[in-house]
């Protein structure tokens, strides 16, 4: 008698292959389902090897299309870089992940959910939050004493992993000294603080459809190894961890919906929307996105963009994004208005009371720091 059916969140790797058995050992039922966000993998492989392992079905989703436009855009939209660093790639490919897996097991009327994130990470929050959310019942193999008291091969792939070179980690990005000698100059257009359109600019060829736009964006900034970062970060849980990353095409987004969101929006508005920013990539790094303050925020940061629109130059070489230049038809730079040979509307004598008003607080304070150093 089958304890049930569940759908498991499935790799192809040494963790999820491990699961899969200890699943169906248990007396569970077990759908496997890859998802296909844009990584390098050997999907038929995969499938191959779930079905040996014994898996009732196998579902290989592609979900690039919908990550990009839902998810990634979003994040573009926000500036959203946890702790000044990381991009959070692999943080906001979990919602998007889980929120397929969800359906699946809806639509195979399947009693649970189950996922390979280890008991110390921060995927098994991510993933469980988006499952609790919208689907209630989940096996956590890695919490459960009895798997992995069991299954201890992971401590030797971790041991490898940490004698190999870092360079050897990386797989998107080229090493920035064997990287072309010769720059990539791009053009991306913006429109409501999403990029609509990459040109290159030498050879002529434009991608305007987010699926394409983003994966070439991939391709320039790899060839030229942007996007590499090595930090210790501050996991959810409560404690730190090194991590290794690689965001070649969201870097070179960053940069430029920087560039371009400066020119367009308003200084008090786009102060408020930093501040929304760091929250929002808490919220995705933390594993909140299906949640209320989530939603709110997002609804916010978007209601920013609305006049994010116009073209960025820039070029993409030896590791880095150099801003060449950018136009906007709702630019708000002035340059009559901040010229030093053309006057305008604006009169210099006004900047007089305004530094006065200013300095009254400074003068303040400091009064009140002489008079205390004067008690000492």
């Amino acid at each position: 008698m089958s304890k049930g059916l569940v759908v498991l969140a499935y790799s192809g790797g040494l963790d999820t292959s491990c699961i899969l058995l200890w699943l169906k050992e248990q007396g569970y039922d077990v759908i496997a389902f890859l998802a296909n966000i844009g990584q390098d993998e050997d999907f038929d492989a995969a499938q191959k090897k779930a079905e040996k392992l014994g898996a009732k079905k196998v579902f290989i989703e592609d979900l690039r299309s919908e990550f990009v436009q839902e998810f990634i855009w979003p994040a573009v939209q926000a500036n959203a870089v946890y702790e000044d660093r990381y991009l959070l790639g692999t943080s906001i490919a979990r919602p998007c992940i889980a929120r397929r897996q969800v359906q699946i097991a809806r639509q195979e009327r399947a009693q649970y959910v189950s996922h390979g994130a280890t008991g110390k990470g921060n995927d098994q929050v991510r993933f469980e939050l988006t499952c609790y959310a919208l689907y209630p019942q989940i096996i956590a193999p890695w919490r459960i004493p009895e798997f992995y008291s069991r299954f201890r091969g992971r401590k030797d792939l971790m041991e490898y992993a940490e004698n190999h070179a870092p360079s050897d980690l990386y797989q998107m990005t080229k090493n920035p000294e064997d990287s072309p000698s010769e720059p990539d100059v791009l053009e991306i257009d913006f429109a409501k603080g999403v990029p609509v359109r990459v040109t290159h600019v030498k050879e002529g060829t434009s991608k305007d459809t987010p699926l394409e736009l983003f994966c070439y964006l991939n391709e320039i900034g790899g060839k030229h190894g942007v996007g590499r970062i090595d930090i210790v970060e501050n996991r959810f849980i409560g404690m730190k961890s090194r991590g290794i990353y690689e965001t070649p095409g969201g870097t070179i987004l960053l940069h430029a919906h920087l560039d371009i969101e400066t020119f367009t929006m308003d200084r008090e508005v786009r102060k408020i929307k930093q501040s929304l920013g760091i929250k929002f990539s808490e919220l995705i790094y933390n594993g909140f996105w299906y949640s209320p303050e989530c939603e709110f925020v997002r609804h916010c940061i978007d209601k920013s963009q609305e006049n994010v629109e116009g073209r960025v130059q820039l070029s993409v070489f030896k590791g880095q994004v150099y801003i060449l230049g950018r136009e906007s038809p709702k630019s708000l730079y002035n340059e009559e208005l901040v010229s030093m040979d053309v006057q305008g509307d604006y009169d210099p004598c006004d900047a007089s009371g305004f530094i006065k008003i200013n300095a009254v607080r400074l003068r303040e304070h400091n009064r009140l720091q002489g008079a205390a150093q004067k008690t000492l």
